[in-house]
């Protein structure tokens, strides 16, 4: 197994990011953030986003107006669910500080495989389900992982995510399809992700 910090990954799929593959775009009048806060992850801890994420963040966040809507990608959750399973960002709080003076934030994450949703203010929290496999509730196992869960139970547990953003709309309308729901198979032209 290569371990380079992600370098070759970086260098094949992340062109134009920056440091361990942050990056933003807009779309829409839209503006999309794409943060890591898993590069030097240890087992078990808490995800970090480090001081030049966050520094980049803020110049980042300083050209656009205040009406301008955020959404913010992150593999970890930006609000600790489960701190013993390291199911939180330890300076989530710095990064969500620059969002604040924003009317409409909304942070998608995965990682947690399984939904939660929270909403702080004026930012709403959603994480999403895996397409992968299922992990148990904060707290119900002795660690998190993999769950097993009847086969027929399964596609229950598993899911996709489609995010659409309505202009008249003050957020985003997020919505969770767990496998087994008819209809719910992604289609071509789906814009819909599986977090994990």
């Amino acid at each position: 197994m290569l371990n380079d910090n992600g370098e070759e990954y970086l260098e094949r799929y992340g062109k134009g990011t920056k440091g361990a593959g942050y990056y933003s775009f807009d779309h829409k009048r839209v503006h999309f953030v794409g943060l890591v806060n898993v590069a030097n992850l240890k087992a078990g801890g808490m995800g970090s986003l480090g001081q030049e994420q966050l520094e980049w963040l803020e110049d980042n966040l300083k050209g656009h107006s205040s009406n301008t809507p955020i959404v913010v990608f992150a593999h970890i959750p930006l609000w600790t669910i489960y701190r013993d399973w390291g199911w939180g960002t330890d300076d989530s709080q710095q990064a969500l500080s620059l969002m604040k003076r924003f009317g409409s934030v909304t942070v998608l994450n995965g990682h947690i495989h399984q939904i939660m949703q929270k909403v702080e203010g004026k930012v709403s929290f959603h994480t999403a389900m895996s397409t992968a496999f299922p992990q148990p509730a904060p707290g119900t196992a002795p660690s998190a992982g993999p769950m097993k869960v009847p086969a027929e139970q399964l596609q229950r547990v598993l899911g996709i995510t489609d995010v659409s953003y309505v202009v008249s709309g003050r957020s985003l309308a997020v919505v969770d399809s767990p496998l087994g729901e008819p209809g719910s198979a992604p289609s071509a032209n789906s814009a819909g992700s599986g977090a994990s």
